[in-house]
């Protein structure tokens, strides 16, 4: 089975493109649903003694936690001490579940993959890629967001041009849905060659 690694810069196109693996019937998971899942259920309370007041009616209050560590790395860290560990058991959960089912490919969504080392947990890596510009303008139109708080966002990711370096594929997103899908389709189609070969190589 290969791990891929899906990455990339905030703005860039990853949960469009982890849609696109999912849409060809790839298991997928993502980082930020784990998170999200995780507010709402054992990290809640552990978030809560750290952050007092971060968390109401049983569910973490994204928006007072992003307040408590925001421009103070100190609480960023503390709050990454808790998630993270609790992050990679789900993941580590997904992997070996399909590779219990004898999967060809997973993918796994990690959104700071080389900030946080996650090479290892992978066997290729994808980065999705765009204009600087086209990324700016995408991440201002979410709700919410301002210029203050996107320079804080890019200063913890490592640059774009320094992950596409790093990748095995990229998948650019500055054009159409259909271009992007075809991009994705060869990976994929590259990807399950691969496993199948590995197989045989191994049978």
């Amino acid at each position: 089975m290969i791990v891929l690694g899906l990455t990339g810069s905030i703005g860039m196109g990853k949960t469009t493109a982890g849609a696109m693996f999912a849409d060809r019937g790839i298991p997928v998971i993502s980082a930020d649903e784990i998170v999200h899942a995780l507010y709402s259920g054992q990290a809640a309370p552990l978030i809560e003694a750290a952050f007092p007041g971060t968390v109401k009616n049983d569910v973490v209050d994204r928006a007072q936690l992003s307040k408590a560590v925001m421009n103070d790395e100190a609480a960023f860290r503390k709050l990454e001490a808790i998630v993270h560990p609790l992050v990679e058991l789900e993941r580590q959960r997904f992997v070996e579940s399909h590779r219990q089912a004898d999967r060809q490919l997973v993918v796994l969504d990690i959104p700071l993959l080389f900030e946080g080392n996650g090479e290892d947990q992978v066997d290729k890596v994808v980065v999705v890629s765009c204009d600087v510009d086209e990324q700016k303008a995408r991440v201002l139109q979410r709700p919410g967001m301002t210029e203050e708080k996107f320079a804080a966002i890019l200063a913890r990711q490592m640059p774009d041009e320094q992950k596409r370096q790093r990748a095995h594929f990229v998948v650019d997103t500055s054009g159409t849905l259909d271009e992007m899908r075809a991009q994705v389709d060869a990976i994929i189609d590259t990807l399950l060659a691969q496993s199948t070969e590995q197989t045989d190589n191994h049978a």
